[in-house]
């Protein structure tokens, strides 16, 4: 399958779990913080919706205006199949997401785990960003598109001796005063690589980038906490890897907590 789309009909139809009609996401809830991270100037207001689905529970980012928090209580108790039609797009990715992550959980996949030590979310940051980084396998000098801008993830780029070409629709500097383009466009058309959120599933973003990686035959890797199990489904058809982060993100806790990172097998 080549879009998210495709995937929810897959879904829809139970090729990737049970009856879709008959499995409910018991439980939709709505969190909002904020972050300011020591030393930076930057504060991440980040709002997500949040469904459990058996076993899981999946998660997505929005911005303000999306969604309602009353939207919680009328999803709370619908059945899979139904909220993959009618609810806002936000509720349906974190559904979707929660649905793949209980047939198939991260835990009992075969990806690699990292531990994210106890700690501050300073510490706990850039050892999230710096796993992430990791799955970059480019030279030194390589243009890397970053669509989606956490500055600690910025510097874990920067470490491995590559050149960050930021991208987001909110900020507009990153912390050392470096230009952040708006327009994905501006550097997906000349990065040798490209590391995006899963925030882009979200805003609907995420099909053009994986479309755009595939025909340059450019490595994608996806750190995501907004649909992981999601992008999980594009491994080897377009995403070279991934960060899954599922909930609770690392931001939500002091103690220890697990990221899983995929590779595809080509």
């Amino acid at each position: 399958m080549s879009t998210v789309d495709e995937l929810v009909d897959a879904v829809r139809a139970g090729e990737h779990g049970p009856d879709p009609h008959d499995t409910a996401a018991t439980s939709v809830f709505w969190v909002h913080h904020g972050t300011r991270l020591a030393g930076g100037t930057t504060t991440y207001r980040n709002q997500y919706v949040l469904a459990r689905v058996g076993g899981a529970i999946g998660g997505c980012a929005f911005a303000d205006g999306e969604v309602d928090p009353a939207v919680c209580a009328e999803a709370s108790g619908a059945s899979v199949a139904d909220l993959l039609v009618t609810a806002p797009g936000p509720v349906r990715v974190a559904v979707l997401d929660a649905y793949l992550a209980n047939a198939r959980p991260h835990r009992a996949s075969d990806a690699e785990q990292v531990r994210l030590p106890a700690g501050t979310p300073e510490s706990r940051a850039v050892a999230r960003d710096t796993a992430v980084a990791g799955l970059l396998d480019v030279p030194s000098g390589a243009k890397v598109a970053l669509i989606g801008v956490v500055n600690p993830l910025v510097a874990a780029i920067r470490d491995r001796g590559a050149e960050c070409l930021p991208c987001d629709l909110v900020l507009r500097t990153t912390q050392w005063g470096d230009p952040v383009t708006t327009d994905m466009r501006q550097v997906l058309d000349i990065a040798d690589a490209v590391v995006a959120t899963g925030m882009t599933i979200g805003n609907g973003t995420f099909d053009e980038i994986l479309t755009t990686c595939r025909d340059r035959g450019v490595p994608l890797v996806v750190y995501a906490q907004t649909g992981s199990a999601v992008a999980r489904h594009f491994l080897g058809a377009g995403v070279t890897a991934l960060s899954a982060e599922p909930f609770p993100f690392s931001q939500f806790s002091a103690e220890e907590t697990v990221l899983y990172r995929y590779r595809a097998h080509y």
